[in-house]
């Protein structure tokens, strides 16, 4: 079937446009007798071709409204009925690239249900993945130019991080974000992950996978050792997907990746995949996700 353009009108917005100010009724004539049918079923006919090409992105589930970017402003915090539809799994008028602006600080839709039924412990709990538009703060991985024990022993993993779980629960309330299972990396041995367990989590950095959809820097199999690099976030946000602008904020931030024995991954503030020094007070942009 040959494809439409819609642009943003919805099927209402069509049928509007094609229905006359009286509605009067229409003869036609099917060949053996003179008959009368209303335009709202001549319209009806006519329009049935759009729905079958509309229908599919009017679908709510996580499926549907990842495929989608619409980016609207849904205002200064999650209404009632979208903490319902998210409970759902229906996300209801919330689609990739929409975003709440609170306190301040831009918190984007990045993904829908990403982690759902992952962990060594099933997610079931239907979720909203957030990633604010900017860094919340600067912060080191590391005192020193050391990636020893991986992202969970670093500084930015036991302290760094506890100014964005304080920002991020004022905005949205405690009892909603989502606390899930997360295998991380905890040793580095030669500059190469070579140990991890699974974890409770709620904010982490983002690994390169979520971001660039693939590994760049981080530390890759060589051959001889497997490396560490298991993990739940192995594929791209949707938000970066659709929109690969909003990957950089013309500002450096960290990733969770260890690259070398003195080096993490991060995102440059030009918009180019890098790494840096562990000692570096780099940005703090953390994925987190919202559940009702």
């Amino acid at each position: 079937m040959a494809s439409i353009s819609i642009e943003t009108k919805k099927v209402s917005e069509l049928t509007a446009l094609t229905t006359p100010a009286n509605a009067n009724l229409i003869p036609i004539h099917d060949g053996s007798a003179l008959k009368k049918i209303t335009f709202q079923n001549l319209q009806t006919a006519m329009l049935a071709p759009v729905r079958e090409e509309v229908s599919p992105l009017l679908y709510n589930n996580a499926g549907a409204h990842n495929a989608i970017y619409r980016g609207k402003n849904l205002g200064t915090g999650v209404t009632a009925a979208q903490w319902a539809a998210i409970a759902a799994g229906t996300f209801v008028d919330m689609y990739i690239g929409d975003y709440w602006v609170i306190s301040g600080v831009t918190w984007r839709i990045a993904a829908f249900d990403y982690y759902y039924k992952t962990g060594d412990t099933a997610c079931m709990t239907h979720h909203v993945v957030i990633v604010p538009d900017t860094n919340l703060y600067t912060h080191v991985m590391n005192d020193t130019n050391t990636t020893e024990g991986a992202y969970v022993n670093s500084k930015m993993y036991t302290e760094g991080l506890e100014q964005a779980k304080t920002t991020i629960k004022a905005a949205f309330g405690e009892s909603h974000i989502l606390n899930h299972r997360q295998l991380l990396q905890n040793a580095v041995t030669s500059g190469r992950p070579s140990g991890h367990a699974w974890y409770d989590s709620e904010v982490e950095l983002m690994t390169e996978q979520n971001v660039y959809g693939c590994k760049i820097f981080g530390s890759m199999p060589d051959g001889v050792t497997i490396g560490y690099n298991y993990t739940v976030d192995k594929s791209q946000y949707p938000l970066f997907a659709h929109d690969p602008s909003m990957i950089s904020n013309r500002a450096w931030f960290w990733l969770r990746d260890v690259v070398s024995a003195a080096r993490f991954a991060y995102v440059s503030g030009n918009g180019n995949a890098h790494c840096d020094n562990a000692s570096s007070a780099d940005g703090v942009r953390p994925a987190f996700s919202i559940k009702s």
